[in-house]
């Protein structure tokens, strides 16, 4: 009796496992986040490797954080992500270079489809993409280490970094008739930093009336609030006359400089930056605000226009090694023209073109966000 227990036990196992398989097997090809829920005529527009995917699962780590240019970037990577039907994970290291390789060590391992790099500065985030690369996951990097683009298969993407700098000090050598004592606030060792730079130095060599004399820089998750006590010490040092302008190579420092200068009442003192975000367009419109003008990219537009890159790396579809987004210049002649206060969402009343762009957004990807919009 023991035994024909056992058999019958078997037999019953047999067919659970049997029905487990087959049910497992029905369900490869879709699931609530894929294909499978799609119209078929959708589908059909689709290119063979997204079809055929359960779910694309992609990954964001971005070394810098803390800062409202960071929380654009990613939310832009996950709106446009999620409206294509992808799972968006994000991750800021804030600056902390071991997190940083750390999240992208782990995540490599995690079944993700592609990855956004950003603002990985180091040899070390080359080692990291090129096991990406080994492993076929493809990537697309923003403002990170120029190395990066000779790895096959890998984007490099960018601000036009040459342009932002060029705007803002064209309107600096514009409303300063070519001379003037500056303040330069920078910092050494980022991509688009060393690329402004290199702006800024020519600039130098191009207007022997332009003076640097004094500069401070650094990055961290207060360079804020380190800026604004540096700039305040230069305008102790520094009296009335003896300061013109101010040359902010991030938003964070434009930030903390703004702050300085205004509590000091050294309204003579302008501020040309570069960069964005709602907390500077606030600044900005101030009344009487030392912050005229800044060049920039919309952070958020970044973050889409690279989840279009890694798409169509998925899909198999050609994508270039390099890729620079547009820049534009705002400055606080073109906003007071508003009737009402301008942020990141209106912007584009006062600045035709802001935000929007059809770089790499296919066919498919419209009709992926038609159907998943429903």
């Amino acid at each position: 009796m023991r035994n024909k227990n056992l058999r019958a036990l078997a037999g019953l196992l047999m067919a659970v496992v049997l029905i487990v398989t087959g049910c497992g097997q029905a369900s490869t090809g879709g699931n609530a986040g894929g294909t499978a829920n799609l119209p078929s005529e959708v589908v059909d527009q689709l290119p063979a490797a997204i079809a055929e995917k359960d779910q694309i699962k992609l990954m964001v780590v971005r070394k810098i954080g803390g800062d409202d240019h960071t929380a654009q970037f990613l939310a832009g990577a996950k709106q446009e992500g999620e409206a294509l039907g992808f799972q968006v994970d994000t991750f800021s290291a804030d600056g902390d270079t071991a997190k940083f390789h750390d999240a992208i060590a782990q995540a490599m391992e995690s079944g993700y489809d592609g990855f956004i790099i950003s603002h990985g500065d180091d040899p070390a985030t080359v080692e990291d993409v090129q096991k990406l690369n080994d492993k076929g996951i493809p990537v697309v990097a923003f403002d990170s280490v120029p190395e990066l683009a000779n790895i096959p298969g890998v984007t490099l993407t960018s601000q036009d970094d040459e342009a932002l700098a060029q705007f803002a000090l064209d309107r600096l050598v514009e409303e300063q008739s070519g001379e003037a004592n500056i303040i330069y606030l920078w910092v050494d060792g980022f991509p688009p930093m060393v690329r402004r730079n290199a702006v800024y130095q020519d600039m130098l060599q191009q207007h022997p009336g332009l003076k640097e004399i004094e500069r401070f820089g650094v990055a961290a998750s207060d360079t804020s609030v380190q800026t604004q006590n540096a700039v305040a010490a230069m305008l102790t040092k520094h009296p009335k006359g003896e300061i013109d302008a101010i040359f902010a190579t991030w938003d964070a420092f434009a930030i903390g400089a703004a702050r300085a200068v205004k509590e000091a009442g050294r309204d003579e003192i302008k501020i040309y930056g570069i960069d964005v975000s709602n907390a500077d367009l606030q600044i900005m419109q101030e009344e009487n605000s030392p912050w005229v003008a800044t060049a920039a990219v919309d952070p958020k537009m970044i973050g889409a226009v690279n989840v279009r890159l890694l798409a169509k790396k998925i899909a198999g579809e050609e994508t270039p090694a390099t890729y620079n987004l547009e820049a534009a210049l705002i400055d606080r002649d073109t906003l007071a023209k508003s009737g009402e206060a301008v942020n990141m969402v209106n912007l584009a009343n006062v600045i035709p073109g802001w935000g929007t762009t059809d770089a790499f957004e296919e066919d498919w990807m419209k009709a992926l966000k038609e159907a998943n919009s429903k």
